[in-house]
């Protein structure tokens, strides 16, 4: 029996690039304000930017911003 583990790629706090064309903020910089883990181990998350937000993101449509990047 193969057991998968799954992790939370983002936390509330974090920063992320989202990725949705269909997305105002599509190609912007936000942070994550909430997750949400359904019955079934899969999050959705809320990201907040400069100007609004954006609820019920999938992870596949996030990506995570280095911190190093941050510092630079």
């Amino acid at each position: 029996m193969v057991t998968e583990l799954r992790d939370m790629s983002f936390e509330k706090d974090d920063q992320a690039v989202l990725h949705d064309k269909h997305s105002d903020y599509d190609g912007e910089t936000g942070t994550i304000t909430q997750v949400i883990e359904n019955m079934f181990g899969d999050a959705t998350y809320t990201i907040s930017f400069e100007e609004g937000q954006e609820t019920g993101v999938p992870e596949d449509d996030l990506e995570a911003v280095d911190a190093d990047e941050d510092e630079a």
